[in-house]
C-alpha cells in the first residue's frame, strides 16, 4: 500500500515537471490576450457607437463574424490559411493574434452595452464643462463603464482560460497537450485530473479576483 502511494507521489511529481513548460505556455497566452484584447475592445465599443455609419457598420460586422465563427476555426485560418497566402505567422504569434481578435469582438460588445447604459445627462453635463467627446470618454464615461461591466468580463476571463487549451489544433504544446500525451502513451486517467485541477484552480483564483474588485467598486456607489 505505502509503496503504491510512493510511486502514485513520484508519478505525480514526474507529470507536474512535465506540464510545466505547458503551464507557461497557458499563462503567456492568457496574458497576452488580456493585455491586448480588452483595449482592443474598448476602441471597437467606442467606433461602434460612432456617428460615422461606415466605421460602425464595418466593425458590426467584424464583431458578428468573429462572435459567430468558432474560435478553433479561427486559429486553423490565421495559421494555416494565412500560411497559404504566403503569410508565414509561428504558431504562439498565431495563436495570440486569434486570441486577441476573438476575444476584442466580445470585449466590445460588453463595453458597448456598458456605454450605453450610462445616462445621457452625463455625456451633456461634459458637454457644459467643455470636454469634447474623448476626454468625456475617457474621464466621465468609461470609469462608470468598467465598473458596470466587471461581471461579463470576469465571465470572460473565466472561458479564457478554458479556451487557451485549444491552442493545440495548431500545434501548440500546452497543459492540455501534455497530458493527453501522458495518459495516451501510459494508459492512466490521473492526467486528466491534474489537468482539471489546474484549470478549476486558474478559475477559482481569477474569480475571486473578480469578485474582490466589483465589492471594491461597489462600495463607492
Amino acid at each position: 500500500m505505502i509503496s503504491s502511494l510512493q510511486n502514485i507521489c513520484l508519478n505525480l511529481t514526474g507529470l507536474f515537471w512535465q506540464i510545466l513548460p505547458g503551464i507557461k505556455v497557458v499563462f503567456e497566452l492568457f496574458i497576452l490576450t488580456m493585455v491586448f484584447s480588452i483595449p482592443l475592445g474598448i476602441i471597437l465599443a467606442i467606433g461602434r457607437l460612432s456617428n460615422c455609419k461606415i466605421l460602425s457598420k464595418s466593425i458590426q460586422i467584424y464583431i458578428w463574424v468573429m462572435r459567430g465563427t468558432p474560435l478553433m476555426l479561427q486559429l486553423i485560418f490565421v495559421y494555416f490559411g494565412m500560411g497559404n497566402l504566403g503569410i508565414n505567422i509561428e504558431r504562439f504569434p498565431a495563436a495570440v493574434i486569434t486570441f486577441v481578435l476573438n476575444y476584442a469582438a466580445y470585449y466590445a460588445e460588453i463595453f458597448r452595452s456598458g456605454i450605453q447604459s450610462i445616462e445621457r445627462s452625463q455625456f451633456e453635463g461634459a458637454e457644459v464643462l467643455g470636454l469634447n467627446y474623448w476626454q468625456t470618454m475617457r474621464h466621465i464615461i468609461l470609469p462608470q463603464t468598467l465598473k458596470r461591466v466587471l461581471p461579463p468580463i470576469g465571465n470572460e476571463v473565466v472561458t479564457l482560460i478554458k479556451d487557451t487549451s485549444l491552442a493545440q489544433v495548431i500545434g501548440i504544446v500546452e497543459v492540455f497537450t501534455i497530458v493527453k500525451i501522458t495518459a495516451a502513451r501510459e494508459f492512466v486517467i490521473y492526467p486528466f485530473l491534474i489537468a482539471a485541477t489546474f484549470y478549476l484552480i486558474m478559475t477559482y483564483i481569477f474569480t475571486k479576483v473578480f469578485d474582490a474588485l466589483e465589492k471594491h467598486y461597489a462600495y463607492y456607489e
